[in-house]
């Protein structure tokens, strides 16, 4: 495990990344060209075809479709994929918003998170109007996420450890999802990869916050404390998981995608068996540091096919092959 986070050191950290958001920031609606016609929704645009970087679109089903079928699928994907990411956003604030009511004054969280709140309110913006582009209609995450997310929020003040490990859990995938598109090579729509770029710069921010909060609080932990933890961090990591990166089925049905085929993508196949473990290796790493892999955790890692190398450093490409 590392050494322990100090405050003083904390509290640095917090500044440097308040004076980022202050420094490099976007507007939804000011530094995305959304009525450029380079931007505009084309059904019958091959640039909305998912890249190899997305389990579904490296699936031989989906190889196999028709241009059309595979532009109408891919930007299916992408509204579903900025509906999930708005729905996650606007509970991270409110929960960020809980926690930040009762902080004591000249915390310097007040200033970062408020920062990062801001940030998180132009997200969701253009995570919405992405889907509002391309008038597909998805509820985005699974129904009983959405029920349940009433109430998730309040972790924030009751349980924050727990609660900024969600953030992480939602963050990561994404990122990660948005980092291979980009890097892939291959075409991707403008409006999609301007909105990726947005999101990986401020993400940035975000997922440092999450990882500096859980080093300062993580090791002055008792050791029941941690252990809960070390069991729940892969469980929150898994189950976020699903709901941000598995469409709904039904939803999936209604753009012609067989059962078997979302089965299979998420998470049997090899491309979708990689993927899965590819993800996490950011947050493998942070809990080796924190000393939550241990050896009532690191079988919970296993069964869930999160386990695998952790990353060298934070942000790291993942290796075409284990």
């Amino acid at each position: 495990m590392t050494a322990n986070l100090t405050r003083k050191v904390y509290d640095e950290r917090l500044r440097t990344l308040s004076e980022g958001s202050v420094n490099v920031n976007f507007n939804a609606f000011k530094d995305i060209k959304w009525d450029d016609p380079e931007f505009a929704v084309d059904p019958q645009d091959p640039r909305w075809v998912l890249t190899s970087a997305d389990a579904l679109g490296a699936h031989p089903w989906y190889k196999e479709q028709s241009l059309e079928t595979q532009i109408r699928i891919g930007i299916w994907r992408w509204a579903v994929i900025a509906k999930v990411g708005m729905q996650f956003e606007n509970i991270l604030m409110r929960g960020a918003l809980d926690y930040l009511y009762e902080l004591s004054n000249q915390n310097l969280e007040f200033r970062y998170l408020t920062h990062e709140i801001t940030e998180e309110t132009h997200h969701t913006q253009m995570f919405q109007e992405l889907v509002n582009r391309t008038g597909v209609d998805t509820a985005g995450g699974k129904r009983w996420f959405r029920k349940v997310s009433r109430f998730l929020p309040l972790a924030g003040s009751l349980y924050p450890e727990a609660f900024f490990t969600g953030i992480l859990a939602g963050e990561e995938p994404i990122d990660h999802l948005q980092k291979a598109a980009l890097r892939s090579g291959e075409p991707v729509h403008p409006l999609p990869q301007r909105i990726m770029q947005i999101h990986i710069a401020e993400e940035a921010r975000h997922i440092s916050f999450a990882h500096e909060f859980l080093r300062l609080r993580v090791p002055r932990f008792g050791k029941a404390r941690r252990g809960a933890l070390s069991v729940l961090f892969p469980l929150i990591m898994r189950v976020l998981c699903d709901v941000i990166m598995i469409p709904d089925r039904k939803d999936a049905a209604r753009v012609g995608i067989p059962d078997w085929v979302v089965k299979d993508v998420f998470w049997k196949s090899e491309a979708g068996e990689k993927m899965l473990h590819d993800l996490f290796s950011d947050v493998r790493m942070l809990a080796e540091d924190l000393g939550l892999m241990n050896k009532v955790s690191r079988p919970v890692w296993r069964a869930l096919r999160i386990d695998g190398r952790p990353a060298r450093f934070r942000g790291e490409p993942a290796p075409l092959t284990d």
